[in-house]
């Protein structure tokens, strides 16, 4: 737990707390070693080292230029809900989650590295849910309403993205 809050330093979600787990693998020149020490799958390490050296490859074919703005966590944030802009769930007067656009109740799963903090964001965006005895919020991140209208016009109106907590 302390090597995965150590990841979680500095905000973003879980999503950014891999990002700074791979990188910090990347500066140790992909260290077994260090893996050991941080708990960390030294295979699931070089599955993403490899995915990522993919989609570098795609990038160049296609003349697509890579910014690094690693400390930009809001813009990463926001590029995660372009891709996933239909999991999101808002924070409501009871204290839970519900989901946008089906009103379901969700929970933020123990195994995150965000279902410790005291302050819960008012949104989240998700990458999955699971069901067990609730239904869990996997991979959750932060995000800003306003993104969600910006992203997918086609998908939310500004009705949608209302104040939980007012209602």
């Amino acid at each position: 737990d302390n090597a995965k809050m150590n990841f979680a330093r500095g905000g973003g979600g879980d999503h950014i707390a891999l990002l700074r787990c791979y990188n910090e693998w990347v500066e140790t020149n992909y260290s077994t070693q260090w893996c050991y020490e941080n708990y960390v799958q030294v295979r699931s390490l070089n599955k993403a080292r490899d995915i990522r050296e993919q989609l570098e490859g795609l990038c160049e074919r296609v003349e697509v230029e890579m910014l690094s703005g690693q400390q930009d966590t809001e813009a990463m944030c926001k590029a995660m809900a372009a891709g996933f802009f239909y999991h999101t769930a808002k924070l409501a007067q009871s204290g839970e989650y519900r989901t946008v656009k089906h009103a379901h109740t969700v929970y933020i799963h123990p195994s995150s590295c965000m279902s410790r903090d005291e302050d819960m964001p008012p949104w989240l965006l998700y990458h999955e849910l699971a069901f067990t005895s609730k239904e869990y919020m996997r991979q959750v991140c932060p995000i800003k309403p306003e993104w969600l209208v910006e992203i997918a016009p086609h998908y939310y109106e500004a009705k949608d993205l209302e104040d939980s907590r007012t209602k």
